[in-house]
């Protein structure tokens, strides 16, 4: 007698009984007899698919210890939490701007009585005057002279007269003044405003 020649079992069985397994509920999986399954199965997977349903959604947030710490200070070219970076000020200067009455001209006349101008000329402001950090440049139109450049330093309270005449472009006004008061006094011209 021949041995035993092994038993071919046809693919078109094999896909049949594969079909017919996919579809049968999974009884091993339902639980303890008596309670009801955690989730109702769904429709059976085709025997082709290979992608597990999961029994629930997965979650939505991030445990806590995985969730990224944000860095302490934002990073280079960010504007900080809060609101935008401010602007920088311009050096003050660079730049010359009205007085604002600190000084007035008045403080800058009283300055100039008994020193430069005599007592009793009428004098009025016709430019200034104009601040550039703790320095002032003013120019006066007196009644029967040339005008007046005067160059002051200091606070209201504190005034020092720098210079004054018809020519203000002193050594100290080029050494130290602001580079704003010195184009006025020196050079003639009139020095970038703020916001021009």
């Amino acid at each position: 007698m021949p041995p035993d020649v092994p038993h071919r079992i046809p693919l078109r069985r094999l896909v049949a009984a594969g079909v017919l397994l996919a579809a049968l509920p999974p009884a091993a999986c339902a639980g303890p007899p008596g309670q009801s399954p955690a989730a109702p199965p769904g429709p059976p997977a085709p025997p082709w698919s290979t992608v597990s349903r999961p029994a629930t959604a997965p979650p939505t947030t991030l445990p806590t210890g995985l969730l990224p710490t944000p860095p302490a200070t934002p990073p280079v070219g960010f504007p900080p939490p809060g609101g935008p970076a401010p602007t920088p000020t311009p050096d003050p200067g660079l730049t010359v701007a009205p007085c604002a009455d600190r000084p007035t001209a008045d403080r800058v006349v009283a300055l100039l009585r008994g020193k430069v101008l005599p007592r009793g000329v009428s004098v009025r402001a016709s430019r200034g005057p104009l601040c550039a950090a703790d320095w002032q440049y003013t120019v006066f139109a007196v009644r029967g002279h040339e005008e007046l450049q005067v160059v002051t330093s200091g606070t209201p309270a504190a005034l020092t007269l720098v210079t004054a005449g018809t020519d203000v472009c002193s050594v100290e006004v080029r050494a130290v003044a602001p580079p704003a008061i010195r184009t006025l006094a020196c050079d003639d011209g009139t020095p970038a405003r703020p916001g021009a």
